[in-house]
């Protein structure tokens, strides 16, 4: 999984699709050079270059910008307790005017961090993007600070009953964001004072975000010696937690003890970072009045505690069965428990290699069967060089989608090797874009999407291609490679989330009282492991250190970064099940669902298709479509 830096904000986060398949390795990489010409992505109709002259006077532009809407909110005294006009009509010009600058400053910005990442995630020795990417930051935080001021102004306002749905119902721009305003005034309860809330900020650099940085840093430097195919080396810890998914069951063990070995060296660090990211959450949290970090949680994702509860009782429901999943593949490894170091060992084979262009042709196939908008535009995404495909030194691993605001397109980054893994990528990332295409004519204030509805077009789409491969399956060993690809992603975002959410949930209740030593972590962690995996894994060989290097966990704004997670996938597929009742009559109402959902709860948007996402029954009914393939998976 590849999720762009935490500061870059106005980019799309995106899930990675299906872990990788096993395939014939020896016949897959003689087949690679036929791969045909891999694409880079083509920004040219954005800048010419960096250092161009439009690229640097829009440069300018932000910060000319950022400054000017300054002046103009001081003018107004837009802030918590600023004078707000008595007359509806003066106060609607005011709020209209800040909506249309601030929705033209983040199309703006939104377009020049596209564009400056398109360098930085395919060239990590471009030394110029490096530069303007620290020089763009720095103009980029001062953003924060308009929006805490403007979320207090727009409180303010609320305060006097009924001024704001006055306001609202006159009409012109203010209408047309009115779930913006109405949410940005109900979060303004959540402030401190400005003064506080910029105090709070600038500590955090040398606080929280310092934790954080120092956890990246620890955890991306560690270096292990490793053995592989007769030859020691040195390699990044991100390597050797890779291995886990090695077809050799002894290269799989000596990658976990390897892993122990790294973590229990480096402990004490990352048990400091993680006391100090929570605590600083809890007295953040506190001082805003919320309730607990969860609070914030929910808020994030748009949804309610009942919502959750739902979800996640039908998650722990179906624990049974995936327990049943790892005991089958228990024994095709001929073992009566999975160890932790075989959770994600391949099985069954494919040698199945999709050459670039055929890949293409496949994908546009498939979507056509659902959407002829879906094939059409996948079909342009292709044409223009939209997907950077071609794997090469300096370029980040993964796979992501971003928008590219100005231009009303998307990027894609995948990393191509022919394999079905990869076709799946591709897929999924065509479910970002596509959603980015549904909110074209949208402003950036009414696209502000949550994670828990982000994944939804992608998920989409990548059930679409793992039906149609499961469909093609020349054989057995193939049929098994693509099912275990699946289930493999299914019981990471269903039983393995649910184990960090117990994790996240304890820690935040226990770190309150005091700090956690790292052997209180290490108990914490093994003990919802065992909660959640039950009889599936072998109890005496779990992965206690899990809380080290996942930095879902080292975030003071992002608590519980985890559930909305399974959320997309849960989602996407009772879309899918929907779909699936419906036919053609579905595409209209899915097209509109992606263009509404920087415009509603999740809760309001789920009730245009009759989906009660506080009923069980829905989860449940997404849930059904993993158990079958799970049944699939033990008949084989």
């Amino acid at each position: 999984m590849l999720t762009l830096p935490s500061r870059a904000r106005f980019a799309t986060i995106t899930i990675e699709a299906f872990l990788p398949i096993e395939t014939d390795r020896e016949n897959l990489m003689s087949k690679q050079q036929d791969l045909g010409k891999l694409p880079h992505w083509d920004l040219s109709n954005v800048y010419p270059s960096l250092e161009s002259s439009s690229f640097t006077s829009d440069m300018t532009k932000l910060e000319e910008d950022i400054a000017a809407l300054k002046a103009f909110m001081d003018e107004h005294d837009i802030r918590r307790d600023g004078a707000v006009p008595e007359a509806v009509d003066a106060t609607s010009s005011v709020l209209g005017e800040y909506l249309d600058r601030m929705n033209a400053l983040r199309r703006l910005s939104g377009t020049l961090n596209a564009y400056i990442y398109s360098f930085i995630t395919t060239d990590s020795y471009n030394k110029t993007a490096t530069r303007i990417l620290s020089e763009y930051e720095q103009i980029k935080v001062q953003v924060i600070d308009l929006d805490v001021r403007f979320q207090g102004w727009i409180g303010t306002i609320d305060r006097e009953e009924g001024r704001l749905d006055t306001i609202l119902a006159a009409g012109g721009t203010p209408a047309e964001h009115i779930f913006y305003l109405r949410e940005a005034a109900e979060q303004s309860h959540f402030l401190m004072s400005e003064a506080e809330e910029a105090l709070a900020s600038e500590l955090a650099l040398s606080g929280a975000s310092a934790w954080e940085k120092l956890q990246g840093v620890i955890t991306s430097q560690i270096k292990m010696p490793f053995e592989l195919d007769g030859k020691t080396e040195d390699l990044p810890i991100t390597k050797v937690i890779n291995f886990r998914a090695h077809p050799d069951g002894d290269v799989r063990k000596r990658a976990y003890d390897t892993e122990m070995l790294a973590w229990e060296a480096n402990r004490e660090p990352l048990a400091a970072c993680m006391n100090g990211i929570k605590g600083a959450a809890q007295t953040i949290y506190r001082r805003r009045g919320r309730e607990n970090a969860l609070h914030r949680a929910l808020d994030l994702a748009r949804i309610d505690k009942e919502t959750l509860d739902a979800m996640m009782g039908a998650m722990r429901d179906s624990f049974p069965d995936f327990r049943r999943y790892w005991q089958a593949k228990a024994k095709l490894l001929g073992k009566d428990q999975l160890p932790w170091w075989d959770l994600m060992a391949p099985l069954g084979k494919t040698d199945t290699v999709y050459p670039y262009d055929e890949a293409r042709d496949f994908i546009l196939e498939q979507f056509a069967t659902f959407s002829e908008r879906l094939s059409i535009f996948a079909e342009k995404a292709f044409d223009q060089n939209w997907i950077d495909a071609e794997p090469r030194d300096g370029k980040v691993g993964g796979a992501f989608c971003m928008r590219v605001p100005a231009v009303d397109e998307s990027r894609i980054l995948c990393n191509f090797d022919g394999s079905l893994d990869q076709l799946s990528t591709i897929a999924h990332e065509l479910g970002h874009a596509y959603h980015n295409e549904c909110h074209i004519g949208k402003t950036p204030l009414q696209v502000r999407t949550p994670m828990t509805l982000a994944e939804t077009a992608s998920i989409f789409n990548q059930t679409i291609i793992a039906d149609a491969t499961l469909a093609r399956a020349k054989d057995r060993e193939e049929e098994l490679a693509i099912l275990e690809a699946f289930l493999m992603d299914s019981s990471q975002v269903i039983v393995d989330i649910t184990s960090r959410f117990l994790f996240e949930e304890e820690v935040f209740e226990r770190r309150a009282k005091a700090e956690l030593s790292a052997d209180d972590l290490c108990e914490i962690m093994a003990r919802c492991q065992k909660a959640t995996y039950g009889d599936g894994l072998d109890p005496d060989h779990l992965h206690p250190y899990m809380w080290t290097w996942k930095p879902h966990y080292y975030s003071l704004e992002l608590p519980f970064y985890n559930f909305p997670y399974a959320f997309g996938l849960l989602f996407g597929l009772g879309l899918y099940a929907i779909y699936q009742q419906r036919g053609e009559d579905f595409l209209e109402d899915y097209d509109e669902l992606l263009r509404s959902t920087g415009e509603g709860t999740a809760a309001d948007l789920a009730m245009r298709f009759g989906i009660d996402l506080r009923d069980r029954a829905f989860w449940e009914a997404s849930i059904d479509i993993i158990r079958e393939r799970i049944d699939r998976f033990v008949a084989l």
